[in-house]
């Protein structure tokens, strides 16, 4: 079977205005010799007002203020994608530019429909991100790689093949639909060495404009490695700024070290609570469709150094602990189980919403209550009256955060709560509560969110994994 590799840059990977496009094209160019190669792009990034931004959070705080009334100025939008013109050969320089100068009109126009309306939200939202950001990147990206000598085409979004549901802004994805219209994309990838889509955005089946939540490029590297894993012996490859190590780099100094194979479930959860390693949606998507193939996360700058991601991780000769990791501007809702029922059912089958984890029960006054861990604060705050229309008594704390330690193999480790949460306490933090389940895969520890507990415990932590002894 021929092989296929689907590689998502994100904004990171392409730099500031394009400044490591050449690295894009060059790693590429190594994936390209024994595979095809389907490139996913997010949106690229600029400085703006002297910050760093994606030119997604560019165009949403153009969006929100047209929603103000202001008129709509895309200027710095335009000024990166000039730089990155800069990339294109003479070739094809002219007509990336004509396409350029397309896709921004229409992103302006989207953005005066905002003004007008003076709601930029739904499908208008969706548009202006798709022909400002992810869309008109892939696009320009084509005519670079063509520029490099490379066979390369890109994926039409009037044939586009990530078909969703209607949540408009927090869609999801519909692999039934999707593999129906594969057609046209399938025919790209056939035909040339490398085929350019955009991240992050979908349609509906009625060709209505959707996007996943931040983080979504991931998502669509999965979705499109779900479609054709039956066509091609197919991988993705996630290009990031490192492989994956045992803590987060920005938070640990010491004794990090690379981890070069994880198991969905360990790289989900990982995910789930702060590592950037990948969205833990994409994974679960992955689940979902029945799909076993391998995800790899590359170090672009050392493509040497790679982390394997397999549905099943029987590397029983390394550390039993993978990860140290936390969480921050965590939420826990106390609930009596009943409600608890009705209130997951709610989340799964209308929210679409899975960023929590059930805690132990407890019993109380012979009640039996649930409790449900909330990685996301605000999500709690915004729909609180939602939360707390399932049980009115039921009680939410604010102000947690949450050490993760993760590996599916940790129940061969001697004592790994106890010495844990010992390290913790010797970093003078108070443990709030503590959640270890053998089948989980991992130990959460939750602890006051204030002042910098999080990285405190995380680093204290991780000091003990180097001593840790295996049964």
């Amino acid at each position: 079977m021929e092989r296929l590799v689907v590689a998502k840059f994100g904004g990171s990977a392409s730099g500031i205005d394009g400044e490591f496009v050449s690295d894009i094209v060059l790693r590429i160019k190594q994936l390209k010799q024994d595979s095809k190669v389907i490139a996913v792009f997010s949106a690229p990034l600029t400085m703006h007002e002297g910050k760093r931004k994606s030119l997604t959070d560019l165009a949403l705080y153009i969006g929100r203020k047209a929603e103000e009334g202001a008129m709509p100025d895309i200027t710095p939008i335009k000024q990166s994608y000039q730089k990155i013109l800069s990339l294109v050969s003479d070739q094809y320089k002219s007509e990336c530019q004509k396409t350029i100068d397309s896709f921004l009109a229409r992103a302006t126009q989207t953005f005066s429909e905002a003004k007008d309306k003076k709601s930029f939200s739904n499908e208008v939202r969706s548009r202006a991100l798709a022909f400002s950001g992810e869309i008109l990147m892939s696009y320009v990206m084509s005519y670079i790689l063509k520029s490099a000598g490379l066979k390369s085409d890109v994926a039409s979004y009037d044939a586009w093949p990530i078909i969703t549901d209607n949540n408009i802004e927090s869609t999801n994805f519909l692999a039934s639909e999707s593999a129906a219209r594969l057609g046209p994309l399938e025919d790209l990838v056939k035909n040339n060495e490398v085929v350019s889509i955009g991240g992050f955005i979908g349609k509906t089946a009625d060709g209505v404009e959707t996007t996943y939540e931040r983080g979504g490029s991931d998502r669509t590297a999965a979705d499109l490695g779900i479609l054709f894993h039956k066509k091609y012996d197919t991988r993705i490859d996630f290009e990031k700024d490192s492989a994956v190590v045992s803590a987060d780099p920005r938070i640990v100094s010491k004794e990090l070290e690379d981890i070069t194979l994880l198991s969905y479930n360990e790289a989900r959860i990982a995910g789930m609570f702060g590592m950037k390693i990948l969205d833990p949606i994409a994974i679960k998507e992955i689940l979902e469709n029945g799909v076993d193939m391998p995800i790899i996360i590359t170090n672009m700058k050392d493509p040497s150094k790679t982390t394997t991601i397999l549905r099943k991780s029987d590397n029983q000769n390394g550390h039993p602990l993978k990860i140290v990791t936390g969480k921050k501007n965590c939420a826990i809702l106390k609930i009596e189980s009943v409600a608890a029922e009705a209130l997951l059912e709610s989340l799964e089958k209308e929210k679409r919403y899975s960023e929590f984890v059930i805690l132990s029960p407890f019993t109380k006054d012979d009640i039996e209550f649930t409790r449900i861990l909330f990685l996301d604060a605000d999500y709690v705050k915004r729909n609180e009256r939602y939360f707390l229309g399932f049980d009115s008594l039921a009680t939410i704390q604010y102000n947690r955060g949450v050490i993760t330690l993760i590996g599916d193999q940790m129940w061969r480790v001697h004592q790994i709560v106890s010495k844990a949460s010992s390290r913790i306490g010797d970093a003078g933090l108070n443990i709030l509560n503590m959640d270890a389940q053998e089948e989980t895969s991992r130990v959460i520890i939750v602890v006051d969110d204030s002042a910098d507990n999080i990285e405190t415990a995380i680093r204290a932590v991780h000091s003990e994994r180097s001593k840790i002894t295996f049964s």
